[in-house]
């Protein structure tokens, strides 16, 4: 009788990098044609206006993460029951504290952003903290196992039939209801959709004071790293809705949703496999772990770098193609969203590192210093500069965010400073060249507002 040989880390590693990369093209994908239509059907204001009610909703749950999935996936007892079952315990707990902060911050988000339609659309939006609060920890279980295809899978298919609920429900009602009750059926989709993930464990209440310590006290740093980042990474909507109209809210969200997609493919690729395949081998020697994440990255940066570079070369192209005359802004804003995405690339391609270390709070200063350049140049670019500073300035907040990286891996010994420095002369060099390539035969160069 013959046993099924089990997959290598490595291909295991490759496999999910591959599911990792074809689901988020089907996703975005799929966001670009629904974001299309729904442009349509609605208003840019309410675009401005979602965008703040989701950051502000985000920012709630990252104010509140107590890193459990990350728990999941890093715990030596990640696959117990008792510890399973206390982590979805813990989580549905919090889902009800998430949403009574959602009242208790929606009279003051409405006063100061002096918009009365958040006082319907918080509390609203944010009952999905408690529906979401009771989906089971399933696909973080998953990730850990690095069965990576199966949670692809599962968030396209809610993805779909949410946006099929989104599209359908704006072209009903043309209002605000239509994000309001998608959100909330959407969530619902996720919650029950996430129980025949694994059928065989599904979550039951438990409180073992044991899991519940551990997952606390992982989630003490988790919960400073994750507010943090919050801060570093949404704060740009929540200033810009003060000091913008919503219309130009909206505008900025489509240009930055499109020039953002290498980093969140990054994002999603640090977090589904970096992350556990590093967790995995946390046991090795520093400088042997050091040498396989430089090894195992390089063609990653490298292939980033010369897409990245196409992307700001056509991103304008693009929004000139997809959206009508009111989104034309979004036109010069993408190419320069696009280059600051650099930096977040050589960040999320090792920050995996720290976290499987157990070492969150390199994340936490790393965000705080992109937050304090978002929170002070933002103001003082727009009153010097207007607008084009305020970009400027979000295009560049990355780069203090791999600074503080930078220091964490020294500090670890797991520094990849001469790789980064390869992979960025690659991409300049790349950029500079598509530029030429582009102004030679008469298209200009993207980046026709510093003309």
């Amino acid at each position: 009788m013959t046993t099924l040989k089990k997959p290598t880390l490595k291909k295991l590693a490759i496999r999910g990098a591959m599911w990792t990369i074809i689901g988020y093209g089907a996703s975005q994908f799929a966001r670009l044609v629904s974001n299309i239509i729904l442009t349509r059907l609605l208003v840019p204001e309410f675009f401005g206006l979602m965008a703040v009610v989701n950051t502000l909703l985000m920012g709630i749950e990252l104010f509140s993460d107590l890193g459990i999935g990350q728990s999941i996936i890093q715990n030596k007892r990640g696959e117990e029951r008792e510890f399973f079952n206390t982590a979805w315990t813990l989580q549905a707990t919090r889902g009800f504290w998430v949403w009574l902060i959602c009242l208790a911050i929606t009279y003051p988000a409405a006063q100061f952003y002096n918009e009365p339609r958040l006082l319907w659309l918080v509390p609203i939006m944010g009952l999905t903290s408690i529906i979401l609060g009771f989906a089971s920890p399933a696909p973080a279980l998953l990730n850990r196992r690095m069965e990576v295809g199966k949670v692809i899978m599962f968030d396209f298919i809610v993805q779909i039939l949410s946006l099929i609920v989104l599209i359908t429900l704006a072209w009903w009602l043309r209002s605000l209801w239509a994000f309001a009750i998608s959100g909330l059926i959407g969530g619902t989709i996720r919650a029950i959709g996430s129980f025949f993930l694994i059928p065989e464990q599904r979550p039951k209440f438990s409180w073992d004071k044991t899991a519940l310590k551990e997952l606390l006290s992982f989630g003490r740093w988790m919960f400073i790293a994750t507010a943090i980042m919050f801060l570093a990474e949404q704060s740009d909507r929540l200033i810009l809705g003060r000091l913008l109209s919503f219309q130009t809210v909206g505008v900025y969200t489509i240009a930055a949703t499109l020039a953002n997609m290498p980093r969140e493919v990054i994002k999603t690729l640090s977090y589904r496999v970096i992350f556990p395949t590093i967790s995995n081998q946390t046991d090795l020697p520093r400088e042997t772990l050091r040498a396989k994440i430089v090894r195992q990255r390089r063609l990653i940066v490298f292939a980033c770098a010369v897409l990245l570079a196409i992307l700001v070369n056509i991103g304008d192209f693009v929004i000139a193609r997809l959206y009508d005359q009111r989104y034309a802004e979004a036109v010069w804003m993408m190419p320069i969203l696009s280059c600051g995405v650099w930096f977040s690339i050589l960040y999320y391609t090792t920050s995996p590192a720290l976290l499987a270390l157990g070492k969150p709070l390199y994340s936490a200063q790393s965000n705080l210093l992109r937050f304090l350049m978002v929170s002070i140049g933002m103001p003082l670019a727009f009153t010097t500069q207007g607008i084009l500073g305020v970009i400027v300035v979000i295009a560049l907040s990355d780069f203090p965010l791999y600074l503080g990286n930078l220091y964490g891996l020294w500090c670890e010994k797991l520094f990849c400073f001469i790789q980064d420095v390869q992979a960025t002369i690659l991409f300049v060099g790349m950029l500079a060249l598509f530029v030429l390539i582009r102004s030679s035969i008469g298209f200009g160069t993207p980046f026709q507002i510093f003309m």
